[in-house]
């Protein structure tokens, strides 16, 4: 057996909760998990539907791209991913999707602004959208600088990834991580929850107030602070 086994079946499963889901449909989207043991990460294979996906055809690559174990081509997302776990060690998983209202935030390059108490309950900001791309980046290592961009933003907001674990790519879509692969599939699932309750909001009221910061706080905190009281 692979010593890669185990990593392999997880990210299989994290893969298959997409579509059960409702977050991709056909080949969309992608989810890696990392082994920092070995310093290499399990994704899915490009463009192989997931009804027909099996653990065995997950790929295995190092942080350089190069494929250590696996017959199929990884993620054409690959390098995207490479870039955010070496640049952050302390996510642990990775998810792209190409789900419908967090792509319409991205395509209208915006903001998700935090209207609400359940996007307060995951975090305290507006999910950030990052510009569009330059087009030297375009046409140069598109998926590698895709993840610069990433990372390039948080530095320049001064945020952190373990502070906002979910963003859009201007006109392109959402990545979610977390310190699982596990959490990185949960917050794409809350990132489009929140993506359509704002845009249902700003459909009833185009003038919308943004949450105030003291109930922000609290729903946070409750959740996630020091005296987080929210569950068992």
């Amino acid at each position: 057996m692979s010593k890669y086994q185990n990593i392999k079946e997880e990210c299989f499963r994290a893969n298959m909760q997409l579509p059960e889901l409702g977050l991709v449909i056909y080949t969309f989207g992608n989810v890696s998990m990392v082994d920092r043991k070995h310093n290499v990460f399990a994704i899915k294979p490009s463009g192989v539907p997931y009804e027909t996906l099996t653990p065995q055809d997950i790929v295995i690559v190092d942080f350089e791209n190069k494929i250590i174990e696996g017959d199929l081509r990884p993620s054409s997302d690959t390098k995207t991913h490479a870039h955010l776990y070496k640049s952050w060690s302390n996510i642990g998983g990775i998810c792209h999707t190409h789900s419908t209202y967090a792509v319409a935030w991205a395509q209208a390059q915006l903001n998700i602004p935090i209207f609400g108490t359940t996007h307060a309950d995951h975090l305290t900001t507006d999910i950030p959208c990052v510009p569009p791309m330059k087009d030297a980046d375009i046409q140069g290592d598109y998926e590698k600088m895709t993840g610069k961009q990433i990372t390039d933003y948080y530095t320049t907001i001064g945020m952190s990834p373990t502070e906002i674990e979910m963003v859009l790519i201007a006109n392109h879509g959402p990545f979610t991580w977390g310190a699982s692969v596990e959490k990185a599939v949960y917050n794409s699932k809350v990132l489009e929850e929140l993506a359509k309750m704002a845009y249902l909001t700003l459909q009833i009221n185009p003038k919308s107030e943004k949450l105030k910061s003291t109930l922000i706080q609290k729903h946070y905190e409750r959740k996630h602070g020091k005296n987080a009281y929210y569950g068992q």
